[in-house]
């Protein structure tokens, strides 16, 4: 007779383990341990049993569901448990050859004598950004456009510094694999990294640029109750409008607080250019404020998690946010597009003046580029105003209107 679902919950297990016979082979195993479906079958004229699920996780009729398939499959001359067996070392094949795996082979090596820290931050990354993307992929099934989603997703969050980083650990650990065999080439090589963050950059870095907004962002910023050093960075983004990176990665030996003046090294810009940003006595001040807290260390504007590292890349974005800022209105890069609108379209400086103090590639009437020091001291006096005019903003003064140029 044919079991039932009453039979089978009525089974109790004794000292020894028995079995109850349904139909076409299959039975109930039951034990102490508990109770487990099998298929008895002969193939190449051999007695074989398969394991088919435990009773209650496998009701009854998933276990003759999947009796008929094994059935199937022996009626094709398969062998149902030689088919199972080869599909586990299939997967086995893959979880062993998949992304994650050969990129946590790789960090095993290229990492094994780096700090704590710089192996922790890594790996995050990559286990925030990477595995749960394309981690469980045959490394060798990995192509371009995969590689392009990653980058993306992250980019989507104005991450770009962390967009930066994990295009690189991505580029290395296919490089690794293709140094194992493991894959044809290195897919990320055809990626042009550049255009498509300078593509997201102009579509998405949203910035303030009315001077009535901008007074109320910095009343905004002076009402900050966080950090005193995102605090800091915050003012010196509106003063400097410097890249954000290059905020961050700011140095107390680049400054000379003396002579007003901030000396960027060219390996720190996006021109590789040295590069000089005039201060503002205003900048000044908030310097040799924020000198007392971090001056004795290397960052000027250090990470909370310990004074070797510099600020996270959300940090001036995420104050934006809590101070009521949505990324769709202004960004830690959006100081930039303020400055260069306000300064050209209200305080009318030559653009390149501005130009030049934002670093964008500027070349003189002959083609040629200019020198770091080009119109310095035109633009220290730009700067120094500009430090003003923000003041007068923070302060409801009346404004000009800003006319955009038809």
């Amino acid at each position: 007779m044919p079991l039932s679902d009453p039979a089978i919950k009525k089974a109790k297990p004794t000292d020894k383990p028995y079995k109850l016979a349904d139909e076409k082979g299959l039975f109930l195993l039951v034990n102490q341990a508990g109770k487990y479906w099998r298929l008895a079958y002969r193939f190449g004229g051999k007695q074989k049993t398969l394991a088919l699920g435990v009773y209650p996780d496998v009701p009854l009729s998933r276990a003759r569901e999947k009796r008929d398939e094994a059935r199937k499959l022996i009626a094709d001359d398969i062998d149902p448990g030689e088919l199972r067996k080869a599909t586990k070392t299939q997967r086995a094949e893959r979880a062993a050859n998949s992304f994650e795996a050969i990129a946590r082979e790789w960090f095993a090596k290229a990492y094994a004598d780096r700090a704590d820290s710089t192996r922790e931050k890594t790996m995050t990354r990559m286990e925030q950004d990477v595995f749960p993307v394309i981690g469980a992929m045959p490394i060798s099934r990995v192509e371009s456009a995969h590689v392009l989603n990653v980058i993306e997703r992250i980019a989507q969050r104005d991450a770009v510094d962390t967009a930066k980083r994990v295009f690189n650990y991505v580029g290395r650990v296919l490089r690794y694999a293709d140094s194992r065999g493991l894959v044809a080439r290195d897919v990320s090589a055809s990626i042009d990294l550049k255009l498509i963050l300078t593509r997201r950059e102009t579509a998405h870095h949203a910035a303030l640029t009315d001077p009535l907004a901008v007074g109320g962002l910095m009343r905004a910023i002076d009402s900050f109750t966080g950090s005193f050093t995102t605090l800091c960075a915050l003012k010196m983004s509106a003063l400097s409008f410097v890249r954000p990176g290059e905020l961050r990665h700011a140095e107390w030996t680049e400054f000379d607080l003396d002579g007003a003046t901030w000396n960027i090294p060219g390996s720190k810009m996006k021109m590789k250019s040295d590069h000089i940003v005039p201060l503002s006595t205003q900048a000044v001040a908030i310097l040799r404020e924020l000198h007392a807290v971090t001056g004795s260390d290397r960052y000027v504007f250090q990470s909370e998690r310990g004074k070797s590292a510099v600020m996270s890349e959300n940090t001036i974005n995420a104050a934006l946010r809590r101070l009521g800022y949505p990324k769709e209105e202004m960004t830690a890069h959006g100081f930039r597009a303020m400055a260069r609108t306000i300064l050209d379209e209200v305080l009318n400086f030559r653009p390149d003046f501005i130009e030049h103090q934002l670093a964008h590639a500027v070349k003189d009437p002959n083609g040629r580029a200019y020198n770091r020091t080009a119109h310095l001291a035109e633009r220290r006096k730009m700067m120094q105003q500009w430090a003003d005019y923000l003041d007068k903003l923070k302060a409801g003064a009346e404004v000009i209107p800003l006319h955009r140029n038809a």
